[in-house]
């Protein structure tokens, strides 16, 4: 690849001349990489030294030079154009200029927005609008930016890549080395570097100072970095000035120093590897990227922060600490609390430096490079629009359709197979299908009636509750499985899975008050089948019964039994999680494997139910990880393949054999996570992930037949299964009930009990 980079360079003194200037050659190193270029943007009177690699210069406030970059790109052979977008950077009113550019462009464009707003100005709702349009692909280094663009500016998803910013690869140190060099031996050092501004929220840590005082009287607050130029232009050093004037008048000469420098790498990192403790003290939420905040946590810093929006994602695993905006002894209590704590200190910076590994420069290249090889196959944004058009992202759901569940049913039950859409009869039944089939009538059928195109869920419902019952096995205190056509049970007893998944739709069932099936029969068996649970080891069976204990125990609350045994469940996957979670695998087991999602549901649901808020966070923090590890390189939804993959061995998910159940899995755990945490981007996810059946896949082939409901059983490397079984069928009338009920509440009113707990029946926990 060819690839051209359109942004600030160094030495300009900037954030975005940084960040330009590291990525082009973390970028230029790549094996698969021919030529890199910067074009620079020039602001007004700035005249700078460039080094070769910039190839071109763009005036700032000259519409020509725009155009004159976009012919130099499409003449020099380039193969893709790399925008970093900041408004301030371009000229015209909301850096309008740039869009002449864009437009002349004949090469696919990927663009980083450095800010994303939630409540732009009209004209600057025109320039993103306009740049979304025009980018094959477009890259935010949060997944809060992600979800604005979605929501506020109505991006297509699967074009919005979340790539962190990238941090240098250094070995973790501890600060005495550095301290002893730079002069700053035997004191504390608290640290805050970049550009001064109002915005930085320095006075803030400068007010605090007296509160670290008082314990830590070593203390030593330095702050690193030149005046923005733009400040530094329209009020020259003013703020600075006021700075130090606080200083004086607090008594805190001595202990509050002031670098008034732009600084080099080398001379960073250096200042960096010698502070205790780093202080970004934002002002506003709507910092969605700090670059010295990334490096400071890569480089394994304990950071106290603010809670602006990129502090929140990065800060959220502990690897950090975050106080009210405008606290100065919220701030100073919680710097003194890592100064005088060396172990919890030491131990935090370990934490940040593991945590964000990922996120060295080298790894934040390869991202880059999937990018621009998706923005290249697919070609000009327009032909890449019509695509995603076409594969169904503005089409409505389909209506649910039961013509190929009929087929599928006879007097016993739920048939297993299908050869094509024929029924199987060699293989029987099994109570893993009966028990999603009952799990579809509780969910579909609500308090105010049957819906019309439901009739055969009323019908089936008895079918799969009988079955259910005769699945079970009071001398073993199991449910059988598998039952061949001539009504013999294959075995005495299930498997653990089964008899989890047979759980939660009892659970489901009970909750759901007297509706097809009397809930005091589901209630009944519910409870003499749950005790033996506590002597699994599987976590899916251990997370099937937390989705049925969720309704269960909000219809029965004064059921002990199952309140203990929820507790359990609950702490044994927890504890799952935090014996498995490393920096780059937040999993529950050393393999994904089938039904993935349904882990993180049910620790979201049980959370929720039990007014619990770490359940919640550690099924939020797997689901986050999990989209991710979902997410092909174009941004479709790639549910892990049949075969899994494992922890020890860092191979790439395995793309096929790709399953229904993954999707339906995703959706639920997706809008479980609504309900707990309303961010817009968990109804994304969960259409991306409905989108998989309509045919936006690897293969672009839709898996349904939307006019009978049947579904193929998943995607082989080359086709789709022909076959459309029991698990296939029930994966997507599942997945699009929970769809319709979701976009669709007036059609499918609260009144009808979800198809599983995926939205839990208690109030929000309190913050």
């Amino acid at each position: 690849m060819r690839i051209a980079f359109i942004g600030n360079a160094l030495p300009r003194r900037c954030g975005i001349a940084t960040f330009t200037t590291d990525l082009e050659l973390a970028v230029r190193h790549g094996d698969d990489v021919a030529a890199t270029a910067i074009i620079a943007m020039c602001d007004p009177g700035g005249h700078y030294d460039y080094p070769p690699h910039v190839r071109a210069t763009i005036a700032q406030d000259d519409p020509g030079d725009y155009l004159a970059a976009a012919e130099f790109i499409n003449g020099q052979g380039f193969d893709v154009a790399c925008l970093q977008h900041e408004f301030g950077i371009f000229g015209g009113e909301a850096g309008h200029h740039v869009l002449g550019l864009i437009a002349a462009l004949r090469v696919p464009l990927v663009t980083t927005l450095h800010t994303v707003l939630d409540r732009p100005s009209a004209a600057q709702r025109t320039v993103i609008e306009a740049i979304l349009a025009a980018s094959a692909r477009v890259v935010v280094m949060a997944e809060k930016a992600r979800e604005i663009l979605v929501d506020t500016y109505g991006a297509e998803a699967g074009r919005v890549t979340v790539i962190p910013h990238g941090i240098p690869d250094v070995p973790l140190t501890v600060p005495q080395a550095a301290k002893e060099r730079l002069g700053y031996a035997g004191r504390r050092v608290i640290l805050t570097f970049g550009l001064i501004s109002p915005n930085k929220g320095i006075e803030t840590m400068i007010e605090a100072m007296p509160v670290v005082l008082a314990q830590a009287p070593d203390a030593l607050y330095v702050v690193m970095g030149a005046t923005h130029p733009a400040l530094l232009r329209d009020a020259g050093e003013a703020y600075r000035e006021s700075l130090v004037a606080r200083v004086g008048a607090l008594g805190l000469d001595g202990h509050v120093v002031f670098l008034n420098r732009f600084v080099d790498r080398p001379e960073l990192l250096e200042h960096i590897a010698m502070c205790d403790v780093y202080v970004t003290p934002y002002l506003v939420e709507s910092q969605m990227t700090s670059g010295t905040l990334a490096y400071s946590h890569g480089i394994g810093r304990p950071v106290v922060s603010t809670p602006y929006w990129h502090a929140v994602e990065l800060l959220v695993d502990g690897s950090g600490v975050l106080v009210p905006f405008g606290d100065p002894d919220g701030l100073g209590a919680a710097v003194t609390d890592l100064l005088v704590d060396e172990h919890a200190r030491l131990a935090m910076g370990r934490k940040a430096y593991l945590t964000s590994r990922p996120m060295t420069w080298a790894n934040t290249a390869l991202r880059y490079r999937d990018a621009f090889l998706a923005a290249i196959r697919h070609g000009p944004a327009g032909a890449f629009l019509a695509h995603q058009a076409g594969a169904g992202r503005s089409h409505p759901l389909p209506d649910l359709a039961f013509t190929h569940f009929a087929t599928m049913c006879d007097d016993t039950g739920l048939f297993q197979h299908a050869v094509h859409g024929i029924p199987d009869r060699d293989h029987g039944y099994c109570v893993d299908d009966n028990a999603r089939g009952l799990l579809l009538c509780c969910g579909h059928v609500g308090g105010d009636g049957i819906d019309a195109a439901a009739i055969p869920l009323e019908t089936m419902a008895p079918r799969f509750a009988a079955f259910i019952q005769h699945a079970w096995n009071p001398d073993t205190g199991r449910f059988r499985n598998f039952m061949g056509y001539d009504r013999r049970w294959l075995e005495p007893t299930g498997s653990e899975d089964s008899h989890g998944r047979t759980l939660w739709a009892l659970g489901v069932c009970a909750g759901a008050g007297d509706g097809l099936l009397p809930s005091r029969w589901a209630a009944g068996l519910f409870a003499q089948a749950l005790a033996v649970v506590e002597t699994f080891t599987s976590p899916r069976a251990w997370a099937f019964t937390l989705l049925g204990l969720a309704p269960y125990c909000d219809a029965h609350p004064r059921d002990s039994a199952a309140a203990r045994l929820r507790h359990i469940l609950a702490e044994r996957l927890e504890g799952l999680l935090l014996a498995c979670e490393s920096a780059d695998w937040v999993w529950f087991e050393d393999r994904l494997v089938y039904d993935n999602a349904r882990l993180c549901e049910a620790l979201i649901v049980t959370g929720k139910a039990m007014g619990n808020p770490r359940p919640i966070e550690a099924g939020l923090r797997s689901l986050r990880w999990l989209l991710g590890v979902q997410t092909a390189p174009d941004g479709h939804f790639r549910p892990v393949g049949s075969n899994g993959f494992l922890l020890v061995s860092r191979e790439k998910p395995h793309a096929f054999d790709q399953q229904p159940v993954e999707a339906c899995a995703t959706i639920a755990a997706c809008l479980a996570a609504q309900a707990v945490s309303p961010a817009p981007g968990w109804r994304t996810e969960a259409r991306r992930a409905f989108a998989w059946f309509l045919g936006v896949n690897d293969l672009g082939l839709p898996l349904v037949d939307t006019e009978t409901g049947s579904c193929r059983d998943g995607l082989h490397p080359d086709r789709a299964n022909e076959n459309r079984g029991a698990e296939s069928l029930l994966a997507y009338l599942l997945g699009l009930s929970d769809m319709l009920r979701f976009e669709q509440p007036r059609l499918h009113s609260v009144a009808a009990q979800p198809s599983r707990a995926a939205i839990p029946l208690l109030p929000l926990p309190a913050e």
